[in-house]
């Protein structure tokens, strides 16, 4: 299947154009946490995809006679030195899939709606703004490319950048790992929910609250590493397997009280399993604890449909039905956001994916 992706014609006429595109965060449901060789999960994960945190990418290129890298990469205007060690080695994975590439000249702009260290996935929306760009370009060689090609092998080649940027090329609900759930489901790229989903979760909305602004204490990389050997990984596996089966029922029936079970369950896994690692860390704070009190006494107090999950950090992404959001913003202003550093939060809510400029 992969070598499906590999661009193979043996002539790469002159080309030269500008593209760009926005491509959102996203945030996971079902966590995935462990991986094998390439970028391939451990296990599957399904995410929604957002709408406000988005990246922003332009490339420019230009055709030149001689192989080899030449990319200038600015963030926000700015040279990124530690970025462009990043995206070197995000090219030579790319390149024999891409092998134009190294016959260009590209400039990479890229921005951010949102601020840096604010519990937001810039590596998901990053990647998958910038390998919209590459089958942009792919496409001025190859115009007859379909758009189920183009997304394919975008998410493809983001995922060999960030594993999560894999599921941002894909709009609202989107699922990445192989699993007999989805048929179509791939460990190489990410597929979008493929059943219909109930109306009950058309308009989440996603009220990121801002905990910890610090620098993660351990890069994804590195806490992908420590599902090797981990003594729980086995159960974790079988975990994964009957959440997905869970959630899957309850998108596709309308069940919160279940949506809100799986999906606490799954951000709480996530954080026990960095905890019981070797080495082990701790990445919740004692406001996370604080908040998560919080929100459980509201949702009782309330019948509120409101829940929380987390990525490997402090800060929690608070999930409410559209319906909820004047109750839930009051009581993020009164009761929740003093926990916030400086009192940040942002707002956004389920997208529909990228979308060309």
């Amino acid at each position: 299947m992969i070598n499906d992706f590999i661009y193979n014609s043996k002539k790469i006429k002159n080309i030269e154009g500008i593209c760009e595109w926005r491509s959102p965060s996203n945030i996971a449901l079902i966590k995935y946490w462990g991986k094998k060789q390439n970028q391939i999960p451990l296990n599957p994960s399904l995410s929604i995809t957002l709408t406000n945190c988005f990246s922003q990418t332009k490339v420019s290129y230009k055709s030149r006679t001689e192989s080899g890298e030449n990319f200038v990469f600015l963030f926000e205007g700015n040279l990124k030195p530690s970025f462009e060690k990043k995206l070197f080695q995000f090219f030579k994975r790319i390149y024999k899939y891409c092998p134009y590439l190294s016959f260009l000249d590209l400039k990479i702009e890229s921005s951010n709606s949102f601020p840096h260290s604010s519990g937001i996935a810039s590596s998901a929306s990053s990647y998958s703004a910038l390998s919209l760009c590459i089958m942009d370009i792919e496409k001025d060689l190859n115009p007859l490319i379909d758009d189920q090609y183009f997304f394919e092998k975008a998410s493809f080649i983001a995922r060999l950048g960030s594993g999560s940027a894999s599921r941002s090329i894909i709009g609202s609900f989107s699922i990445w790992g192989n699993n007999h759930f989805f048929q179509k489901s791939s460990d190489y790229y990410a597929i979008k929910y493929p059943n219909k989903i109930h109306n009950a979760f058309n308009e989440i909305c996603d009220s990121v609250l801002i905990v910890d602004k610090g620098k993660k204490e351990v890069s994804s990389t590195i806490g992908h590493q420590l599902m090797e050997g981990h003594s729980f990984s086995n159960d974790r596996l079988n975990q994964v397997e009957i959440n997905m089966g869970k959630l899957k029922n309850a998108l596709e029936n309308g069940d919160y009280n279940t949506f809100i079970e799986i999906v606490e369950l799954e951000a709480l896994s996530l954080h026990a399993m960095m905890m019981t690692s070797s080495p082990y860390f701790i990445l919740i704070k004692p406001n996370t604890l604080h908040i998560i009190s919080l929100i459980w006494d509201h949702r009782k107090k309330n019948q509120s449909k409101i829940c929380f999950t987390l990525d490997a950090g402090a800060n929690i992404h608070l999930l409410y039905p559209k319906i909820e959001f004047d109750s839930v913003q009051e009581f993020i202003i009164t009761k929740l956001s003093p926990f916030c550093e400086s009192n940040q939060f942002i707002n956004d809510m389920i997208g529909n994916g990228p979308f060309k400029l």
